[in-house]
């Protein structure tokens, strides 16, 4: 059975984290989290699925149209940043989509072996 609660807790760390890459605070790193806590592939499918993960990739689209052609209002959203700040957080949030689709790859059941 799927443990919904695992889910909602890394939910929360990623939204977390999110807040915390925009004030410059890198400090969530999605795979060795994935590992300690032993996420099964459902998991780890169930969270990339989730309304958290979505909202960080259409997060990571926008900082990138602002770092290349910022229009009126991803000035006004992300002005605060500069743009080499920006790339720091694009990559940063990147790089916790990627880990995720990493570890989904990473638990991919092998194939069974035939005994002769």
């Amino acid at each position: 059975m799927l443990q919904v609660d695992k889910v909602d807790e890394l939910c929360e760390l990623v939204e977390r984290s999110i807040d915390l890459a925009m004030t410059g605070k890198f400090l969530f790193k999605l795979y060795p989290h994935m590992l300690a806590q032993k996420f099964t592939r459902k998991e780890c499918t169930a969270f990339i699925d989730s309304s958290t993960a979505s909202n960080l990739s259409f997060t990571c689209y926008d900082l990138e149209k602002f770092i290349t052609k910022p229009d009126k209002t991803l000035k006004e959203a992300y002005g605060y940043l500069s743009k080499p700040q920006a790339r720091k957080v694009h990559k940063y949030l990147y790089s916790m989509l990627e880990d995720a689709w990493k570890y989904e790859k990473d638990r991919r059941p092998g194939r069974k072996k035939k005994t002769k």
